[in-house]
């Protein structure tokens, strides 16, 4: 067995920050996520490089932001060229795997909401076309009867089994295993068919399948076979476990569907709450009293206070299952006689509004409950016990990973080295960058929006590209963030101190990679 360090690695899908017991949640159990934190590293203000599935898990791999990686958005592609830091692993002895969700490439084949067409150019793109197949995670791939061999190493990973889509609508191999499994898998599945129930929240989906035949389900006993099959592997073991849940639709199974009721939650702030809306929580409010719901299903929208409230029951159910299989999987690594010698990480792609000012999902609104996620590093070579409350990114993950393995990162990282010591004091944040750039036009643009935001421990700004108006919230004295200050002079001085903040986050972003070779 090796004695290189192992690591585990527990993502989650749209989970924002406080929705865990160990970060405070009242309602939601966690046991198996809280033991991590209780044997580990909690970061308190972690954020995401971009609030979006596809351009933050790419960040996330490469440790690069998503205007230097080149995912920038939902339905774009991480370019095969580009490193990954399981690419640096494996090419350090490491055996690695990624079981769940991947979405490094598109998952749909739905075409893109705004482009013109190419043809009309004689030159379509300032690139020349990605050379490369990047079609591995497309539906037809997962239509055969046989099981589809993802070609590896696919960005690093030498073991590929994909989930795509979300919760009892997931596909990839997971639909491939759903097909062996029941013949009457398109009863099971078919919206039209789903158990009674009472919920009006949109998305609200009682489904038919058993627990164990679940998404969720399928990612633990995937990921537990996989761990017993190299049980005595001498080589380290990166194993990368990604739940689809709980992002929407609500489709908790069995007993977790009713395992928590809206009651038992409260909403911290209504619409009406906040004194000055900025437009696109206005335009959302607009839509919702048109008796409306955005066209896109992964549009962020308004609902009223019970919705709201159902969808929190039901996101709690789904990811008190997730911490059901984080408990058996770790159960295993222990079994095997590995736990000892793994770092466990837990981490989440992005948050959800998830009822703030009435508001779900998430969109083109920066808001702090979809850029602030769970980060929990368990490491068995450290017992400490830490609550970190320094601000920290997804970028961060790539260069921690490399480091804690005794490998030096490549050229082009943009993040630090988050483990604690000599050199975290001296590379402590002092602002932040968060970005997003859109695919479309949504909650009232005009256009796909370009959003920047710089945080401080104090501040929150946020610029729209080419919008009159900003954001600036008193992230220590107003933390539900109901009082926009990008207007009131009093507070001029310091929209311009993060203004010039912002500009400084902006310049690291010049890609270093490839260094120069040449003096001249």
């Amino acid at each position: 067995m090796s004695k290189q360090t192992d690591f585990l690695y527990i993502m989650t899908d749209q989970h924002r920050a406080d929705w865990l017991g160990c970060y405070g949640h009242p309602v939601v159990k966690t046991p198996n996520i809280d033991a991590l934190a209780d044997r580990g590293t909690k970061f308190t203000d972690f954020h995401v490089a971009t609030p979006v599935c596809m351009p933050n898990r790419a960040a996330f791999m490469t440790g690069r932001y998503p205007t230097t990686n080149g995912l920038r958005y939902n339905g774009a592609t991480l370019p095969m060229r580009a490193n990954t830091f399981v690419d640096v692993l494996r090419a350090s002895g490491y055996k690695t795997a990624t079981i769940g969700k991947s979405h490094l490439q598109p998952i749909s084949k739905e075409k893109p909401f705004a482009w013109d067409d190419p043809k009309e150019r004689p030159i379509a793109e300032a690139w020349q076309p990605e050379k490369g197949n990047y079609t591995f995670e497309q539906p037809e791939r997962f239509a055969c009867d046989e099981h589809y061999e993802v070609p590896t190493p696919y960005y690093g990973f030498d073991h590929a089994n994909i989930v795509t889509f979300h919760g009892a609508n997931s596909a990839g191999h997971y639909l491939q295993w759903l097909r062996d499994k029941h013949q009457d898998w398109m009863e099971l599945r078919d919206p039209a068919k789903q158990l009674r129930h009472e919920y009006t929240c949109p998305q609200a989906l009682r489904t038919r399948l058993p627990e164990e035949s679940y998404p969720t389900a399928y990612i633990r006993d995937s990921a537990v076979n996989y761990l017993r099959e190299n049980f005595s592997s001498e080589a380290p073991l990166f194993t990368y476990v990604s739940f689809p849940d709980p992002h929407h639709p609500f489709t908790p199974p069995g007993k977790y569907w009713d395992m928590y009721k809206p009651d038992q939650f409260t909403l911290s702030a209504r619409f009406g709450d906040h004194e000055n809306p900025p437009p696109p929580l206005i335009a959302a409010h607009q839509i919702f009293a048109n008796g409306k719901v955005p066209d896109v299903a992964t549009s962020g929208f308004m609902v009223n206070d019970q919705q709201a409230l159902e969808a929190m029951a039901l996101t709690a159910g789904m990811i008190t299952m997730i911490d059901d299989a984080v408990g058996s999987i770790v159960a295993v690594l222990e079994e095997i006689g590995r736990l000892e010698n793994t770092v466990i990480i837990f981490n989440s792609d992005h948050g959800d509004y998830l009822g703030d000012f009435n508001m779900l999902l998430k969109g083109a609104w920066m808001h702090e409950s979809i850029t602030r996620v769970p980060m929990i590093w368990c490491d068995p070579a450290d017992s400490t016990l830490r609550v970190r409350d320094d601000l920290t990114s997804t970028v961060d993950i790539a260069p921690t990973i490399l480091k804690r393995a005794g490998i030096s990162p490549y050229v082009g990282m943009q993040g630090h080295d988050l483990r604690p010591g000599e050199t975290q004091v001296a590379t402590a944040r002092q602002s932040l960058l968060v970005e997003y750039n859109d695919g479309f036009a949504r909650l009232g643009f005009d256009e796909p929006t370009r959003v920047r935001t710089v945080l401080t421990k104090d501040w929150r700004a946020t610029i729209y590209r080419d919008q009159i108006w900003g954001e600036l919230y008193d992230r220590r004295n107003d933390p539900l963030q109901i009082r926009n200050l990008w207007s009131d002079p009093e507070h001029s001085k310091v929209r311009g101190e993060m203004m010039e903040l912002l500009a400084h986050r902006l310049m690291e972003l010049m890609d270093e990679s490839p260094r120069s070779n040449r003096a001249a």
